[in-house]
């Protein structure tokens, strides 16, 4: 028997997908949340029959489980003004995200240079869902996601 080849991993874009691997990973979530208790309700509701579900669940994954259980790394540029450090932490504790450390370097140019790792197997939202509201956090002029 010949050796089995490593899987190869893409991140590509949702737009670009096939419908089908879409519906897979929205049954998967529905799953995951409890709103679907089972495979039949699941794929009944985002209408793709369980032949295809089976095929393609363990092939298909948003990004976010990807990382989930693994730590990620996010580099920030914060504006040097009281408060921002706290809202962005606030983002964080507000949406699951276990905070291990953090690094502040020192603010140049009124900008303040942040590290924060964090935890993301109990996050309640997508990452581009955090990610957007890290991005739109006051004070927050940069964000920079590095998966660990």
């Amino acid at each position: 028997m010949a050796p089995r080849k490593k899987p190869r991993y893409y991140i590509v874009e949702a737009d670009v997908l096939p419908e089908i691997f879409l519906r897979v990973v929205e049954a998967k979530e529905l799953l995951e949340t409890g709103e679907a208790r089972t495979v039949a309700q699941a794929v009944e509701r985002v209408n793709i029959s369980r032949s295809a579900f089976y095929k393609y669940k363990d092939a298909v994954s948003p990004f976010r489980s990807m990382a989930a259980g693994s730590l990620v790394t996010f580099n920030m540029e914060l504006r040097d003004k009281q408060g921002v450090l706290s809202s962005v932490l606030a983002i964080f504790a507000g949406n699951g995200a276990n905070i291990l450390t953090i690094n502040q370097s020192i603010p140049t140019s009124g900008v303040a240079p942040v590290t924060i790792t964090a935890e993301t197997q109990h996050m309640r939202v997508s990452m581009e869902q955090f990610l957007t509201a890290l991005r739109a956090g006051p004070g927050v002029l940069r964000v920079h996601l590095m998966a660990g």
